[in-house]
């Protein structure tokens, strides 16, 4: 069965990445890489950075062989297709080159319409401009029965998570305080009306000195309720 699923590094205060920067996503070859908002992600993804499975897939030498490179290649494994942000594919599109990491169909959230850009391995970036949902189906459809994975950014995730379409999430938690930047789960993103909640229940929890691996399965919205469970009766209630 086709899930769709979601991956992110976080903080231990749950930033994903640091203070955005005003105004477009920078350009040239740094780029958004010097960027106040990519110094935080890169803390964040140190483990992604130096897992084997991953410098593999961009064609770079060197990476351990671990239990955070085996996540990795879960990861590319059970995906079929990806859907991810514009912001997301702008701070990307240089630093990926001609064979990104995906080697896989990807649709691009947007609102910026602009033809497919086919790339080596596999990859091609199809931008979408009627939403997410539209897009999660487009890429149900390419993923051939395998995974669609929401690639990113925070902002997209929250997008699916409030509109009940992703049903696995997967937390890789960094052991760092940023202080500030972008919250993964702001609640200004996240829709929920005064005495509701999203409810998640954990699956898979995998320990390591880098990065804590935290798997959930999204079970959805739910009303908060009075608990008095801990209330204590008094000899004349009983």
């Amino acid at each position: 069965m086709t899930l769709v699923t979601a991956q992110m590094s976080v903080s231990l205060d749950g930033c994903y990445a640091g203070p955005m920067d005003p105004g477009p996503v920078p350009t040239g070859p740094e780029g958004w890489m010097n960027s106040h908002e990519a110094l935080g992600f890169m803390r964040i993804t140190r483990w992604v950075i130096d897992a084997m499975a991953w410098r593999e897939r961009l064609g770079f030498a060197g990476g351990e062989r671990n239990v955070n490179s085996d996540v990795v290649q879960e990861t590319f494994e059970s995906a079929g297709a990806y859907v991810m942000g514009r912001r997301m594919f702008d701070g990307g599109e240089v630093p990926w080159g001609d064979d990104p990491p995906f080697h896989a169909p990807v649709f691009v959230v947007t609102h910026r319409a602009r033809q497919t850009l086919p790339r080596e391995g596999g990859t091609s970036f199809t931008f979408v401009t009627d939403g997410v949902e539209s897009a999660i189906e487009r890429a149900r459809i390419a993923a051939g029965g395998k995974d669609v994975a929401i690639a990113g950014g925070g902002s997209l995730l929250r997008q699916a998570l409030e509109a009940g379409l992703l049903d696995q999430l997967e937390l890789h938690i960094a052991p760092v305080v940023l202080g500030e930047g972008m919250r993964l789960l702001d609640p200004a993103g996240l829709g929920l009306a005064p005495g509701e909640a999203i409810e998640l229940t954990p699956t898979r929890v995998i320990q390591t000195p880098e990065v804590t691996h935290v798997r959930y399965t999204v079970n959805g919205r739910s009303r908060l309720v009075s608990d008095d469970r801990g209330r204590v009766e008094t000899s004349e209630e009983r």
